[in-house]
């Protein structure tokens, strides 16, 4: 490729007026289910965007909730588990998933493929210890306290709930795989909860299985987390292809902090999109400089587009990159 790739995450969703109209009276996990939702979703932005990737829209939680979890989105809030899951009796909820319970996913993925033909669609699926951390918590949560109390006072469940959620978490990648998803992201959002040394030893083996389980489909693995910078070089043991960096650290940095053969991916801080073209253009161009220190470089944003963020000025963005990039 003559330049830097660029996709956004999120960039399929809420950004989007055309989003919200063909979303009008379906709620968030229905709209996961429908084939055609997810199709027409996921084509929207690539309509307004020059990026290099579609990326399929569904949630982390749609695993989950297809295998009977009693889940749900709720506006404003986020996803809302009841009841959670605290003892060894309460594993058994999560029964293995099978192709036949996400059989939108496959239908959609396939309709996608057919309709992007030579652009890559990105899968994805949520990683052990987010997961987890709404399982144990029933919700979202900023200090994830029930979770990590896990984790610290039980480990003997701790690693029974994580081993149970990367076998879902590989059926559901392997899932998308075999319906044409050419790339994997995971995306373990809130694993920047933990320190190098918990993570290693209480998180990391069940990451490095997702990865592994994945090896043989021979596609771009790309491992994503929030507030990561100082786990960045285990992420990259886990066994991913590409470490998606968040807006915290530099890029150059983050070369630094993951072993060589890895690329990255990242690193806008989405913020800087609500910001005037002048400023936006000078931190991308910053970014640009600093990923061509890494040994491969997919220009991302740091985290998902914010609901407010302009699409023009993404538009924009995606064609600086292009033509930054090739110069």
């Amino acid at each position: 490729m003559p330049y830097t790739p660029v996709w956004y995450m999120r960039q399929a969703g809420r950004s989007l007026p055309e989003y919200w109209r063909v979303r009008e009276g379906i709620s968030m996990l229905d709209s996961c289910t429908r084939p055609d939702l997810i199709t027409e979703i996921t084509l929207q932005p690539l309509r307004r965007y020059d990026v290099d990737a579609a990326i399929l829209f569904s949630d982390i939680v749609v695993p989950l909730r297809a295998i009977g979890v009693n889940v749900d989105i709720k506006p404003g809030v986020g996803p809302v588990i009841d009841p959670p899951v605290r003892m060894a009796a309460d594993l058994e909820s999560l029964r293995p998933l099978e192709p036949d319970d996400v059989p939108y996913v496959t239908e959609a993925i396939q309709a996608l493929v057919a309709e992007l033909d030579e652009r890559p669609l990105i899968g994805f699926a949520g990683g052990p210890f987010t997961l987890a951390s709404y399982l144990v918590e029933g919700g979202p949560s900023k200090s994830h306290d029930r979770t990590k109390a896990m984790m610290y006072g039980d480990p003997e469940l701790w690693h029974a709930l994580l081993g149970r959620l990367a076998d879902l978490t590989i059926s559901f990648l392997q899932i998308q795989v075999a319906a044409g998803a050419s790339a994997i992201q995971l995306f373990d959002s809130w694993v920047g909860a933990v320190g190098p040394d918990d993570y290693r030893h209480a998180i990391l083996p069940h990451t490095s299985r997702i990865f592994g389980a994945l090896e043989t489909a021979a596609i771009p693995r790309i491992h994503f987390g929030v507030g990561t910078g100082e786990l960045l070089g285990l992420m990259g043991e886990a066994g991913a292809d590409v470490v998606g960096v968040d807006w915290r650290i530099p890029l150059d940095e983050a070369v630094r902090r993951v072993e060589p053969g890895k690329a990255l991916q990242g690193n806008l801080d989405p913020a800087v999109l609500l910001a005037s073209w002048e400023v936006i253009e000078e931190r991308a161009l910053d970014v640009l400089s600093r990923g061509r220190t890494a040994e491969g470089h997919v220009f991302n944003l740091g985290h998902g587009v914010l609901p407010d963020t302009d699409p023009d000025a993404l538009a924009r963005l995606a064609d600086l990159v292009h033509t930054a990039s090739a110069r």
